[in-house]
């Protein structure tokens, strides 16, 4: 069973002995946390204040910016803290317990929340005479409230056996607490944390992905016996989710492959950016890209900076 001293802190061992250029990198850090909050508290105000975009799209995207949100908190300050300490930062377990619900929580939430965008994106193109009846506020708030509660309740589980495992050993080869690593240095039995795990993977994972898989086809099929210009329609529709979905789900491979492989040969820099990659990325790509992209956002945002200016445009009638 090896070791089975009762610790009560863990070492992040992925911090690297990289002298003064540590400051260089905090300040690149500090700087994405503040673009992070800057542009998705604007998105979050705008859609809130502009009546034009209280639509089930928009209330979604303000779901998500929310996440981005809350998940971008639960990892930059400990972040930024921890690189100021020393090579191998040491925290109590507790807060370790307590980062793991926080970013695996907005993992969750993020993969749910753009399940049922996609399944919005479906309706629109699909039943688009019928979308209003069927994305209704009272729908729209029910899917997001499942989303959400299921990640919480699922990872509330999660963190309830977790705090029962008693560690082999204390050091994490990554610069955030991982609940899979976690579980590795366990010396007591992981039973209960490995068929928790299974099904937390088929709720949180293979629902909204099997959602997501099932609305792309219907939209692909409409796409494919629809006219060309139809087709251009719903591909500008579906762009700015599809990005978004790609960019997520290509930070938690990155995020699997480097924590569940042994990669020996790997730069150490490269590990930590892999990493922190869907954490950092999305939540910094998203409200811009939305807010590049989608035209009513961008105008309630010039109505929001230049109100004075808007309101002396006067409709010009035809």
């Amino acid at each position: 069973m090896g070791n089975s001293t009762h610790y009560t802190t863990v070492i992040l061992a992925g911090y690297i002995d990289i002298g003064n250029i540590k400051y260089l990198f905090f300040t690149i850090l500090i700087l994405l946390f503040f673009a992070i909050i800057f542009a998705n508290q604007l998105l979050i105000a705008v859609i809130c204040k502009d009546r034009s975009l209280h639509e089930p799209m928009y209330v979604l995207l303000c779901s998500l910016s929310i996440n981005e949100l809350y998940g971008s908190i639960g990892l930059f300050p400990s972040l930024l803290s921890n690189m100021l300490l020393s090579k191998t930062p040491e925290i109590s377990l507790t807060f370790c317990h307590v980062q793991i619900f926080v970013l695996y929580t907005y993992a969750s939430a993020e993969f749910c929340n753009l399940a049922v965008m996609s399944y919005d994106r479906y309706i629109a193109i699909c039943y688009p005479l019928e979308y209003h009846r069927i994305m209704s506020p009272t729908m729209t708030v029910t899917l997001l409230a499942l989303g959400w509660s299921i990640s919480f309740i699922k990872f509330s589980i999660t963190l309830s056996v977790n705090v029962q495992l008693k560690l082999c050993a204390n050091v994490l080869d990554k610069v955030w607490c991982d609940n899979y690593m976690l579980v590795k240095s366990a010396c007591s039995d992981t039973t209960a944390n490995n068929i928790s795990g299974i099904i937390g993977t088929t709720v949180t994972i293979v629902a909204p992905l099997a959602l997501i898989s099932f609305s792309y086809t219907q939209i692909l099929k409409i796409c494919v016996m629809s006219t060309r210009e139809t087709t251009q329609k719903a591909i500008t529709t579906c762009a700015p989710h599809l990005i978004s979905l790609l960019n997520f789900s290509i930070g938690c491979v990155f995020e699997i492959i480097q924590s569940r492989f042994d990669q020996l040969n790997m730069p150490p820099v490269l590990r930590v950016i892999l990493s922190v990659y869907f954490l950092i990325c999305p939540p910094l790509v998203n409200p811009i890209m939305y807010g590049m992209r989608l035209s009513k956002i961008k105008t309630a945002l010039k109505k929001m900076i230049y109100p004075s200016v808007w309101n002396h445009i006067k409709p010009v009638s035809l």
